[in-house]
């Protein structure tokens, strides 16, 4: 595919880069390029075109398969952007009260007092460009540069829901109670984040937003705001279903299991990230041992030590990590006195097999990899939030971790009227190294040759910090090659992400959907599977990707180029 630039001409695509195999970022001129591009995009979708997420400089494009990607970053150099941006979005008003920890500072770096900030913040319409950083977290671009700050030198550890915030050239109202370094001005009762609503988002890129001074607001009650709404409706609380519900109660969740599907797809302008399984073709063979759709709900856990038991007759499998699969069939109640003893069984990996009403299932240590899935015939039928079922840990969409006492109900998502045969497993990671298949960049040019071999060169550890989100690898740290900041953008996951620190942290399913550390390269799509089985401890060790045509030699050339522009 094209990683060159076209000559830098104002509403061109300056450059297209290589995100991994199947998504593609354009580099353009500034905020009014991305909205253009943005808005072409999703008028006129490109052919094989899946998701497109705007960022402060860049539109990422995600699509369907590696040859999609190529052939639209090729349609990206060539289309025109000089046309304004027709924005789809209305006018939302968002009346704030001015009373923010960091207003009087704020007056200070723009020198326009407290009373000024206010008046020039409430004295233009603001324009969602982008989200990121949690669901319902705008980006929004102002029609002056008079409210530019910095971000604060240290970060709050604790931001209110509803918090105007200032920063750069942008301003944004945090929607739940979160971190957050952005310079606080006011705030405001406007709920920016409601799954009850058909758009969840208050202000989603292309809205236009007016900010209105007041004397009060409404302010969310703690009891019905975004987080406990939203823990309202998990579909994991025992009190949510009748006892007499055919399904698997949890007995022990283990270290740590979750209900997974194969993700929501397409929310990424929301500020939502696909989450979903980790390991998505061992979900896929439960699944289609058991007889159900490929993306039925089914129980993710880790290392272990889930137990659950049978409520009625179920038919189950187990994939992922293998290990030993014991069930127990307990005994006649004490006053009946038979006598009886429970009877033991194991049960197979990657087969389909009968739980009976009554009978434990206890998933035993992996004697490899780190992940497994149950499978139930019907599916795990809890609540859809967004079209999916999944559990996502960053944002808290989805179904909470499992919990003991649980009862999961079985649903209809069974589509063949057979069980599958046993299936052959692949190799799963133990105590050697995995070798994971990388493409350089988007962010490459930011780390010089020397540091790139050496993210390939040696042996990087999981460290025990590792979640959904992301791995954290242990190593010799590397240095980038040049300093400052670099704008958010988009991010996928399989990204290599470089904190100042130099130690890579592996994107997974539930990663933030922008960032804006550099991301030296990007993990094949089809090796996720395989990372998402490394277990804390072990040791995974990068190479450039054979048989490829991105290449550092082509992200090099583009940077080249527009500065030769």
């Amino acid at each position: 595919m094209p990683s060159a630039s076209s000559a830098a001409r104002p509403g061109r695509v300056r450059a297209v880069r290589p995100v991994g195999t199947r998504t593609v970022l354009a580099v353009v001129s500034g905020t009014q390029d991305v909205l253009a591009l943005q808005a072409a995009l999703l008028e006129s979708p490109l052919p094989g075109q899946q998701d497109v997420l705007a960022a402060a400089e860049t539109v990422m494009v995600r699509a369907e398969s590696p040859a999609a990607a190529r052939r639209i970053g090729q349609a990206l150099l060539e289309l025109d952007l000089t046309a304004p941006a027709e924005q789809a979005g209305g006018l939302v008003v968002i009346d704030t009260v001015y009373d923010g920890e960091d207003l009087a500072e704020v007056g200070q770096l723009t020198g326009l007092g407290a009373d000024g900030v206010v008046a020039a913040h409430t004295g233009q319409v603001w324009t969602v460009a982008f989200a990121g950083f949690a669901p319902g977290f705008g980006y929004m671009v102002g029609e002056n540069q008079a409210l530019e700050v910095p971000r604060r030198s240290s970060p709050r550890t604790a931001v209110p829901a509803g918090s105007v915030a200032l920063a750069g050239n942008y301003s944004a109202v945090y929607p739940r109670k979160s971190p957050g370094g952005w310079q606080l001005i006011g705030r405001t009762g406007a709920k920016m984040w409601d799954l009850d609503r058909p758009e969840p988002a208050l202000a989603s890129p292309g809205h236009r937003v007016q900010f209105r001074a007041v004397r009060d607001v409404v302010t969310l009650n703690p009891e019905s705001s975004d987080e406990a709404t939203q823990e309202s409706r998990q579909a994991g609380g025992q009190q949510a279903f009748p006892a007499t519900t055919s399904g698997l109660r949890i007995l022990s969740p283990g270290i740590h299991s979750l209900i997974e599907d194969l993700g929501r797809q397409g929310h990424s302008a929301l500020g939502v990230s696909a989450a979903g399984a980790l390991d998505r073709a061992s979900l896929r063979r439960a699944n289609r041992l058991v007889g159900n759709a490929p993306s039925a709900a089914a129980i993710e856990t880790v290392a272990g030590g889930l137990k659950i038991q049978a409520v009625g007759d179920q038919v189950l499998a187990v994939t992922g990590a293998p290990s030993a699969h014991n069930v127990v069939t307990p005994s006649a109640s004490p006053d009946e006195e038979t006598g009886t003893e429970d009877r033991q069984r194991t049960v197979p990996v990657a087969a389909p097999f009968a739980l009976l009403d009554g009978e434990i299932l206890t998933i035993g240590v992996p004697d490899a990899g780190f992940r497994s899935y149950v499978a139930v015939r019907g599916g795990i039928d809890v609540p859809e939030v967004l079209g999916s079922r999944s559990t996502d840990t960053m944002s808290g969409i989805g179904p909470k971790p499992l919990a003991a006492g649980q009862l999961l109900p079985s649903g209809g998502a069974a589509e063949s009227g057979v069980v599958g045969s046993p299936e052959i497993q692949p190799d799963y990671p133990s105590s050697g190294i995995t070798v994971l298949d990388i493409v350089p960049g988007p962010r490459a040019d930011w780390f010089d040759q020397a540091a790139l071999d050496s993210l390939c060169a040696q042996d990087w550890t999981v460290k025990p910090e590792s979640n959904r989100v992301g791995m954290r690898l242990q190593g010799t740290p590397l240095e980038r090659s040049r300093t400052g900041e670099l704008p958010s953008e988009g991010t996928v996951a399989g990204a290599i992400q470089m904190p100042p620190e130099g130690l890579p942290v592996l994107f997974l399913a539930d990663h933030p959907i922008t960032g804006g550390y550099p991301v030296i390269g990007v993990v094949v799509d089809h090796q996720l599977d395989l990372a998402a089985q490394v277990p804390i401890g072990g040791r995974i060790r990068f190479r450039i990707a054979p048989n490829t045509d991105f290449t550092r030699t082509d992200v090099t050339r583009t940077d080249s180029t527009k500065k030769s522009e």
